[in-house]
């Protein structure tokens, strides 16, 4: 059914005019195999990356649905509710909604902490039919009695695995336990930790299960090399190949907000406009410096993993990873931005002698050698692991972690100001 249109899935007239207005005629894979399951009602589990066309996929039978009947458990009570994990993918999926509904009598809001909550509260008591919010602030105004969920008819749960990664798996069995029974429920996630898959068999009734990966994995478009560079000299480096005028819209990422910090500032130094963002921003700095990436005001954006989750900018030419991460599957999702729409792209990694470990996890994962540019690293037998494998050992004041687990096995420590950064 992926070259069907979509005039042939009976989305409303208003919906198809708004389409039609994008330029929106064929649908992706996900959104041919979702929108029609549905519209049915039935329950879903997606299994999806960002850049398959999953919002659109979700949001267009929702859309279509609440326009077809009004609620009847009062005036604009919230009869849609779509988790987030992140503030930006929030509200990039606040953006989709009214887009898709600019011709529909729907209202909206986008809720998420780090801001003032008044125009959050503000726009609930004049009414809503959907909520986009974040686990965090979504909690704190229901504790208010802000906001009430008992007229929700359709749940989402959006990029599930990074709700796990973040703790909020807690604060989401607390949300769902305030919703109706009776409603259609969708959780969509990229990977299927073993806590998500219980959580979906919790919160899901007999659904469709739509599993797809994007057209061309950014593996096989992405050019990808690694440079072996102790850590005191991945800044000069960085300067120096930002130096190449061909390095127009770079994404540079740290795994920590202190290091995302530092190279920003160290590359302001060198007269490179540059931007960093991470959880411990504001929210108004946050979208201060993605605009100016975004309009290219600021050449580079330096980020964190959880940072740019649900960042969506065209024409992003290379991404750096200036630290590996230690999670093999998030450098799949790291180079992945500059591969969007069918583009290719290029990824250059920094490799210290303490990441090694996490390289060949990488290379073991993605099946190919990144290629070497510059010097072979000399062996470094007492960076391997004492079983043999290859295990890096964790720079230190840094776990490893395992789908979002602490290797011990113990529970994750949930953040105090997790809320207020939500």
């Amino acid at each position: 059914m992926t070259d069907s249109s979509f005039s042939e899935l009976g989305l409303a007239e208003p919906i198809q005019r708004a389409l039609n207005a994008r330029n929106h005629v064929i649908p992706t894979p996900i959104q041919a195999r979702a929108i029609p399951a549905l519209l049915a009602g039935r329950d879903m589990l997606g299994i999806a990356q960002t850049g398959t066309g999953k919002t659109a996929a979700f949001a267009l039978p929702i859309l279509h649905q609440l326009s077809r009947k009004r609620g009847n458990n009062g005036p604009r009570s919230p009869r849609a509710l779509i988790l987030a994990p992140t503030r930006e993918l929030a509200i990039q999926i606040g953006g989709e909604f009214r887009a898709y509904g600019k011709h529909l009598h729907l209202r909206q809001t986008v809720i998420f902490g780090g801001v003032s909550q008044k125009p959050q509260v503000n726009a609930l008591s004049r009414g809503v039919d959907i909520v986009i919010a974040t686990p965090g602030r979504l909690l704190d105004l229901m504790g208010q009695r802000r906001l009430g969920l008992e007229a929700v008819e359709f749940l989402v749960l959006d990029e599930a695995d990074r709700m796990l990664d973040m703790g909020f798996v807690r604060d989401v069995r607390k949300i769902v336990s305030a919703l109706p029974k009776t409603r259609q429920s969708l959780l969509f996630s990229a990977t299927m930790p073993v806590e998500i898959a219980r959580l979906s068999g919790q919160i899901l009734a007999d659904p469709v299960r739509v599993e797809v990966t994007p057209p061309a994995t950014p593996v096989e478009r992405v050019e990808q090399s690694v440079y072996h560079v102790d850590a005191a000299g991945k800044g000069a480096l960085l300067a120096s190949i930002l130096g190449d005028p061909a390095l127009s819209r770079v994404l540079v990422f740290a795994r920590t907000k202190h290091r995302a910090n530092r190279v920003a500032k160290q590359l302001g130094k060198c007269g490179l406009a540059a931007e960093a963002i991470h959880g411990n921003k504001s929210q108004g700095a946050r979208q201060r410096a993605l605009e100016r990436f975004r309009v290219g005001d600021a050449r580079v954006l330096v980020a964190t993993d959880i940072a740019a989750r649900g960042i969506d900018v065209a024409g992003i030419t290379h991404v750096i990873n200036f630290e590996l991460p230690n999670e093999p599957e998030s450098y799949v999702h790291r180079i992945g931005r500059t591969a969007r729409a069918g583009a290719g792209g290029v990824a250059f990694s920094f490799c210290d002698p303490a990441e090694r470990g996490y390289l060949r996890d990488i290379e073991r994962l993605i099946r190919r050698r990144l290629t070497v540019i510059g010097e072979e690293p000399a062996p470094a037998a007492s960076n391997a692991a004492p079983n043999g494998r290859g295990k890096a050992k964790t720079p230190r004041g840094e776990p490893r972690h395992h789908r979002g687990r602490p290797r011990n096995g113990h529970k994750r420590k949930r953040p105090s100001n997790r809320r207020a950064s939500a």
